[in-house]
């Protein structure tokens, strides 16, 4: 049975398009039926066009509360029979709303070992405390910043002094530690 997911990303979408060319190698049985974005223009609503996946863009300053919009998209999720969020670069906190909806149904990928650096620019915090090794965090999302459940990690050798190769390697990392992470919680 194939799951049916919506990505929410704000910015490149390199995690969204990792995750489609998984579903298209056979890697991962999921189909990828919205791509949810609060940036109308970010790059991965080019990606998603690329792909022929219908986009959701919407802007938080549209509406009076975070309680609306979601309500907006919990109705777009239901309307597409979606199972399971995958947040891949999503920039804003998920609300009551999304979280009651999809209880134990969202996960996020994030660049450190939580509960280490947390929240923005994970990397740049760990390469000003003068880390050695940082990482890559797929966990359930709660009402906290990068504090849900644990489901994988995997460890990142910081290249000194050398922000731009130190993402590289993260990216890299979680492009597979995502992909096999959604395969196991998909198929129980």
């Amino acid at each position: 049975m194939t799951t049916k997911i919506a990505v929410f990303a704000s910015g490149s979408g390199s995690n969204f398009q990792a995750i489609q060319e998984a579903i298209e190698r056979g890697e991962l049985n999921a189909k990828v039926e919205l791509v949810v974005t609060d940036k109308p223009e970010a790059f991965v609503v080019t990606r998603a066009k690329q792909f022929g996946i219908p986009v959701h863009a919407f802007s938080a300053k549209s509406y009076t509360s975070k309680e609306e919009y979601e309500a907006e998209i919990v109705a777009l999720l239901r309307d597409r029979k979606i199972e399971w969020v995958v947040l891949a670069g999503y920039m804003r906190l998920i609300g009551h709303t999304l979280l009651s909806a999809y209880s134990n149904r969202i996960v996020n990928i994030h660049p450190s070992l939580l509960p280490s650096f947390p929240g923005k620019d994970a990397i740049g915090q760990a390469m000003d405390h003068g880390v050695k090794v940082t990482g890559v965090t797929v966990h359930f999302v709660d009402e906290g910043m990068d504090t849900g459940p644990i489901l994988a990690q995997a460890a990142v050798e910081v290249v000194d002094g050398n922000h731009e190769e130190t993402e590289a390697r993260i990216h890299a990392v979680e492009h597979e530690l995502y992909t096999k992470t959604l395969k196991k919680l998909f198929e129980n």
